[in-house]
């Protein structure tokens, strides 16, 4: 499946899923269209933030000092809101709390406080919420993450973008291609002030998906990534187990048809394994399997080389150029933590002589 495919597929489902959706009691009503999606004005953001703390409670002179002290910070949006919500509830400064700490494993299931039973209020919910799965996204802990942001609504938050971003990092790691890539078409149609590193960094998964095959190694060592993933936060359970018996059957396949191959090019071929015509052994119809699964490149089957689009490699390494360090350095934090190490060699390698050459 060719890069432009997925190119054409991403823009016509960002360009259907940009209809009209309810507002479910949002802050502020509006709808989601294409390109409609952005982030409030840090202005409008603060006042919203300041109401919510004095309703919480927080009007005395110390609350409002602290308030003050981090909207005067230049961070994004989204952590702005969140520090709010961490002075203005104990609840809610206790669960980023935990989230954020290392020591603490992640948690096994979505907190009830985002259920369907929750009683925060709606800015309070849907913003921590963000929060919540953006940290929880960056501990790889993809299952709670997508849970929860699976229970808010993107024209309800703070930061759009980053809620498609991170969905699609939380889908692309649990490999749910087709879910990833739906909300990367959100992300890079309907949200108008995406970051460039999200965009970078969203191309690329988009790269990396479109080489993606059934019943290859490649998509043997993508599913042992997700188990060693899995089990690194302790999470074992039947999902694992599933994962751990197909990339066992599927190994089991590809010894078979090794060993068949061996055996018949010793026993059923007149010709000891040769070929006439100084053909390669086993490699001509009728002569069983091949000795080893097709390679990569053609994705274990006879549709096209597989390679990505040198136009849209050429597009990201002059965006990469562009990046300001910081946010070079944020774009390589995010595809450290949401692709695995052969993609980020690849990627790293790939950049690093577009440089040079344009030096």
């Amino acid at each position: 499946m060719s890069l432009r495919y997925w190119l054409s597929t991403l823009a016509v489902a960002g360009l259907l899923a940009g209809g009209v959706q309810a507002a479910d009691k949002a802050p502020a009503k509006r709808l989601a269209t294409f390109s409609a999606l952005q982030s409030p004005s840090v202005d409008v953001t603060r006042a919203q933030a300041q109401k919510w703390l004095k309703d919480a409670g927080k009007t005395d002179a110390a609350s409002l000092k602290a308030f003050d002290a981090i909207w005067a910070s230049d961070r994004p949006l989204l952590d702005l809101v969140a520090d709010t919500l961490i002075l203005g509830n104990a609840d809610a400064a206790k669960l980023l709390a935990e989230a954020r700490d290392l020591t603490i494993p992640v948690p096994k299931v979505m907190p009830t406080v985002f259920g369907k039973e929750s009683k925060l209020d709606a800015f309070c919910r849907v913003n921590l919420g963000l929060a919540f799965a953006k940290t929880l996204a960056n501990r790889r802990d993809f299952e709670v993450a997508l849970d929860t942001l699976n229970t808010l609504k993107p024209e309800q938050v703070v930061d759009p973008a980053a809620f498609f971003f991170h969905k699609a990092v939380c889908e692309h790691g649990k490999l749910l291609k087709d879910e990833s890539a739906r909300s990367i078409g959100r992300l890079l149609d309907d949200v108008a002030d995406a970051p460039d590193r999200y965009k970078m960094v969203s191309m690329l998964m988009i790269l990396d998906m479109a080489s993606w095959r059934e019943k290859d190694l490649a998509e043997i060592a993508r599913k042992m990534d997700n188990i060693e993933r899995r089990l690194d936060l302790a999470r074992g359970g039947p999902e694992t187990q599933k994962l751990q018996k197909e990339v066992v059957a599927r190994l089991d396949e590809i010894i078979k048809q090794i060993e068949n191959q061996k055996k018949n090019q010793g026993q059923g071929n007149p010709n000891g394994g040769s070929c006439p015509n100084g053909g390669a052994p086993g490699n001509q119809p009728g002569n069983g399997p091949p000795s080893a699964p097709q390679a990569d490149s053609n994705g274990g089957q006879q549709s096209g080389p597989g390679k990505v689009d040198e136009k849209t490699l050429k597009q990201l390494a002059d965006l990469w150029g562009k990046l300001p360090e910081k946010q070079r350095a944020e774009a390589m934090a995010e595809m450290s933590r949401s692709m695995p190490a052969r993609y980020r060699e690849i990627i790293e390698s790939y950049f690093k002589k577009t440089t040079e050459a344009q030096k």
